[in-house]
């Protein structure tokens, strides 16, 4: 009975952990203009949060905006290549990848993409550089030494987030087709695609790289779970609205949504499956998200935001306007 006890209680730990976690600050960073992605920097300790035609840049230790990328329009994310020293970013209004010096921040160059470039990663396996590109629904594959493009690969689909397991695999989520394209980095080629049945309009994506699966969240407010190895939705578990981002902690096998319409989501491991351990309060427009590794903080951008404009013909379903020098990022934590 002892044992049993001692059984139930370490497996409701994610649990008693996950309902914990709260919005511990708020970093102002300012400025004007919409948000997308956001890249921790493990190494440097920096946070690079995408914003209209810019990127701030965030100290992690002083939680404190340090610098500032400028001219970076409709700009969607950022990649990282500490060995090489280069930083690159995905400006889906210039089709371009903005290169940049990984210490000092300042330009180096600029590389012609596919249209509307949006996820952007580098694979280490393989050396190489992927743009998603969601108007001309392909990949753009880049030597990131160099700055040449290897390869233009057609993924049948609007592409949005990807992630790589760092031994040659890549997956990303096709929006308008509701599926998961599994690439082979080095060959840069598409190896597999199967659909994620039950998820209208994937968005954010996250891999818990031990178990392999991916976590993609949709924009029928759910959150979908699939086997890589079966290619299968082995879970499929309601969150907030808007949710563009998702995290996944391995070391606290937790998954996290961020939910535009001002709620976290935290799902836990349950048996063979998954359960939604936590519902947390945020703040209306956090919806996207990423992890820091090292101090289990996610961060989440958001804005403060004036009343919903008046419908026009032209805008029958208006949004609310942020309001100016209000953009700010949120810290959760336990």
């Amino acid at each position: 009975m002892r044992a049993l006890a001692l059984l139930v209680f370490f497996a409701a730990g994610g649990y008693l952990n996950a309902a914990s976690y709260r919005i511990l600050e708020r970093i102002p960073i300012g400025s004007e203009g919409s948000w997308d992605y956001l890249t921790v920097d493990s190494e440097g300790h920096r946070l690079f949060v995408s914003h209209g035609t810019h990127v701030a840049v965030v100290d992690l230790k002083t939680g404190r905006k340090t610098a500032d990328i400028p001219d970076t329009p409709g700009v969607h994310g950022v990649a990282l290549a500490p060995a090489l020293q280069k930083g690159f970013i995905s400006c889906g209004q210039a089709n371009h990848v903005q290169v940049f010096d990984y210490r000092t921040l300042k330009p180096l160059d600029r590389i012609a993409t596919g249209q509307n470039p949006d996820s952007i990663i580098f694979d280490p396996s393989s050396g190489r550089l992927f743009t998603f590109n969601g108007r001309s629904k392909d990949s753009t594959v880049i030597d990131p030494a160099s700055g040449k493009v290897l390869a233009t690969v057609p993924l049948g689909g609007k592409p949005e987030f990807s992630v790589v397991d760092g031994h040659g695999k890549l997956w990303v989520n096709i929006e308008d087709t509701s599926e998961i394209v599994e690439m082979n980095t080095a060959k840069a080629t598409v190896t597999r695609r199967y659909p994620l049945t039950g998820c209208e309009e994937p968005s954010g994506l996250a891999l818990d790289p031990k178990r392999l699966r991916l976590f993609s969240v949709c924009g029928n407010s759910v959150m979908v779970v699939s086997d890589i190895a079966s290619g299968k939705v082995i879970a499929k578990l309601p969150i907030g609205e808007g949710s563009d981002g998702v995290a996944f902690d391995p070391a606290r096998s937790l998954a996290f949504s961020s939910n535009g319409s001002g709620t976290f989501t935290v799902v836990a491991e349950a048996g063979a499956g998954y359960r939604v351990a936590a519902t947390v309060p945020t703040e209306r427009g956090a919806r996207t998200i990423t992890l820091d590794p090292d101090s289990h903080r996610l961060y989440s951008p958001t804005a403060r935001f004036g009343p919903v404009p008046a419908a026009t013909e032209q805008q029958p379903h208006p949004r609310p306007i942020a309001l100016p020098d209000s953009f700010h990022l949120l810290v959760i934590g336990e």
